[in-house]
């Protein structure tokens, strides 16, 4: 076969025969999250696309648009990334335990484990710790692979048991095992940053160093390159107590002011959630989406709206803890689909090919 030949459309008939396997087991494990949550005395809800914040983390690309007013003034919005800042305002407004499968938009995002639009499945719970999150995720992902009566996780020949107990793990941990980095030696004790330190380590054990690099770019280098492709094999992972400059949406932890009350979970290497104590405090949540903006502005020249109505918001907000899930990887590893786009039912035309 010519490799140069362009692919069959989903909507081929032979395609979606192939494809269609998976759609179906997506659709059971989602029909088998929403029954889970409803036990759990969930309410399911269903937040706008529009708004005029996509979020505000740096390296995060929002679709932009435009609303028109009844007298034709134009009015900028964008497509939410996330149903984050939506479901806070629920819980300000008095909701205890809020669930949602959200289709959330990402720009210059696309490839085996992204989408431009995709499902997102986050879940709140209001005076809740954010360790009864990481008990609801090894939950899940139990539940996902018994809907589909399989035992095991898999991406790209790699296998992970989310029937055994996971492994939980610090960032700073996981960076002294994986690359030999002392992490928090460049975190100061009010979670400023070294970024010479850091620089200097990893120099060290010999990783890429630019002049322009921040903090964070290294801090991402030695994630993606040293660690993540180490998590989640044969049992998921937890990895936990992020550097509080990487976490803009979560509380300090109260074990360590440098770090925050977040984690990710993994699985076969892949990253499948993103859990906080939640922040509640507006005027720090306003420094740091300010922070997030400066940075956003210096590498790519573009910022995003703070939106004023959620840190309003905030000061009714109770203690919470939330998550966000990539509700199509998930059904990915447990179906075995090796793309994103095969447990998709119309996946997003592609562009620029």
């Amino acid at each position: 076969m010519n490799s140069s030949a362009k692919a069959s459309p989903w909507w081929t008939p032979s395609v979606h025969a192939d494809r269609r396997p998976f759609l179906i087991g997506r659709n059971a494990i989602q029909a088998a999250l929403r029954g889970f949550f409803a036990r759990e005395d969930f309410i399911e809800v269903d937040t706008a696309v529009l708004q005029i914040s996509p979020g505000n983390e740096a390296h995060l690309h929002a679709f932009a648009t435009e609303a028109l007013t009844t007298d034709g003034e134009k009015a900028p919005f964008y497509l939410h990334t996330s149903p984050e800042f939506a479901c806070k305002k629920l819980l300000a407004a008095g909701e205890e335990r809020i669930s949602c499968f959200a289709h959330v938009y990402r720009n210059r995002e696309r490839g085996p484990l992204h989408h431009p639009e995709f499902t997102m499945l986050e879940w709140y719970r209001a005076g809740e710790s954010y360790e009864s999150l990481m008990m609801d995720c090894v939950r899940i992902l139990a539940l996902a692979a018994e809907t589909v009566k399989t035992g095991k996780l898999v991406y790209r020949g790699a296998e992970s048991d989310p029937f055994a107990g996971p492994e939980r793990i610090s960032v700073a941990e996981a960076f002294e095992r994986h690359a030999g980095i002392d992490l928090l030696a460049s975190v100061a004790a009010d979670g400023s940053t070294d970024r010479d330190h850091l620089a200097a380590e990893l120099k060290r054990v010999g990783m890429r160093v630019a002049d322009d690099d921040g903090w964070a770019d290294l801090f991402s280098r030695v994630l993606v390159e040293k660690i993540e492709p180490r998590l989640g094999f044969g049992r998921i992972t937890i990895l936990d107590e992020y550097p509080i400059s990487e976490a803009a949406l979560a509380r300090p932890s109260a074990r360590d002011p440098r770090v925050a009350e977040r984690f990710e979970l993994y699985a076969c290497g892949v990253e499948l959630a993103n859990g906080f104590g939640e922040l509640t405090n507006a005027a720090e949540q306003r420094r740091r989406f300010e922070i997030e903006m400066a940075e956003k502005a210096r590498v790519y020249g573009e910022t995003y709206p703070i939106d004023e109505d959620f840190l309003a918001a905030l000061s009714l907000m109770p203690e919470a803890s939330g998550i966000a899930l990539g509700f199509d990887r998930l059904a990915m590893l447990a179906t075995g689909a090796s793309r994103i786009d095969q447990v998709l039912w119309a996946p997003v035309a592609e562009v620029g090919r």
